[in-house]
């Protein structure tokens, strides 16, 4: 097995920290301080070519795989995962779902305006009443009139909902078979009766719009469904298990920031006539950071190599869907235990609110709940366990 970057990822991940450094880090305060949106910043992605990285470059994207992508994505958390987390819905969630899984002529339409930034992707999955089982419990429907399917019913908690340009949105067309009649479909944000309910106010991700969203009776042409009536089921399960894989590298480099930054303040930070550095407590604390994002970092990159090796519609079962379940699970602890820390070795500057630190612990939080909550994602392994043995627990 590979460990080592070849000199071309080395080249990615060099160029992407310079360029996050530059453009994304002297963005981050105002992100988090005063929850704002920064609005040229897909635009800015895209014209610097950090949109449709796993695009063609026919289609005005990169042709990288999604390792490479990858090594983007934690460039962009250590300086500005609030920044991060706008772009990572756009090029994962939408972009790279329709690349996918569209016809040709599909991702001919709506790919080259995603990788440009001319236009902002989000996924749509979670409902009001349909988290943890956003599938059974699904209640926006699609009726099908003539070329077009209507659809009526509400989403929750969508990354980028408020400001998206197209929605790639599941929904119930055949509501009798449960998880087996769902559709995807690419909607368009200006149809009449798509609006935005309300942009929720959250502790963490500050600058990310995250919203609720209102399909009155929107008119989408069945041109924009996304693989077959009833076929959204596959869509969704391999989507997750790549997007689990692949927006657990912001974190990653998130983590590695908090290290950085607590390494520097253990070194200058001086009590007792010494630097605290010099404490065993805190080199302890410091010794277990590193290896726990030495150890999430391995495990993801690892994920995130199996998913490139994903052919269309697979996923979502196996021991793929276990080893990304796996990923984010121990990501999830890994951000909690390491931001946690660096707050503690910063001591009470930690818990001042306009510290880096402080920012990165409460982006935290949502490690452990968005993409699958833990203890779904502990189902999912326990599952693939028994089902990799033969064991069957009916």
């Amino acid at each position: 097995m590979q460990f080592d970057l070849t000199a071309d990822q080395r080249a990615i991940r060099d160029a992407a920290l310079r360029y996050a450094e530059a453009e994304l880090h002297p963005l981050l305060a105002r992100m988090d301080d005063e929850d704002w949106y920064p609005d040229h910043l897909m635009a800015k992605l895209g014209a610097d070519g950090y949109c449709g990285l796993t695009a063609p470059v026919e289609l005005g994207g990169a042709g990288m795989d999604l390792m490479g992508a990858g090594l983007v994505a934690e460039a962009f958390g250590y300086w500005n995962l609030n920044a991060a987390f706008i772009w990572g819905p756009h090029e994962n969630l939408c972009l790279n779902n329709i690349l996918r899984n569209g016809t040709p002529e599909q991702v001919e339409r709506f790919v080259p305006d995603l990788c440009a930034g001319r236009k902002v992707g989000a996924l749509a999955l979670t409902e009001p009443g349909a988290g943890s089982d956003a599938l059974g419990s699904m209640a926006l429907r699609a009726a099908r009139e003539g070329d077009d399917y209507v659809l009526t019913g509400r989403k929750m908690f969508i990354s980028n909902g408020p400001v998206a340009d197209l929605v790639l949105t599941y929904a119930k067309t055949a509501p009798e078979r449960g998880a087996k009649g769902i559709s995807a479909f690419v909607v368009e944000t200006d149809a009449p009766g798509f609006s935005v309910a309300q942009t929720l106010r959250k502790m963490g991700w500050r600058g990310c719009p995250t919203g609720e969203l209102i399909f009155d009776g929107v008119r989408v042409p069945a041109a924009n469904r996304l693989g077959p009536e009833n076929g959204g089921v596959g869509i969704v399960m391999s989507g997750l298990d790549i997007e689990r894989a692949f927006l657990g590298l912001p974190y990653i480099g998130a983590a590695q920031r908090c290290l950085d930054l607590s390494l520097e303040h253990a070194a200058t930070r001086r009590q007792f006539g010494q630097p605290i550095g010099s404490f065993q407590m805190i080199q302890g604390m410091l010794a277990e950071m590193y290896a726990e994002i030495e150890a999430a970092r391995t495990l993801a990159y690892r994920a995130l190599a199996a998913c490139d090796g994903l052919a269309r519609g697979e996923g979502g079962r196996g021991a793929i869907h276990m080893l990304t379940a796996a990923s984010v699970l121990h990501g999830a602890a890994m951000i909690a235990s390491v931001t946690d820390k660096a707050v503690q070795i910063h001591g009470g500057a930690g818990f001042v609110w306009e510290t880096e630190v402080n920012r990165h612990y409460r982006n935290a939080r949502i490690a452990s709940i968005g993409g699958g909550t833990t203890e779904v994602r502990k189902l999912i392994i326990a599952e693939e366990l028994f089902r990799a043995r033969g064991l069957d627990l009916r």
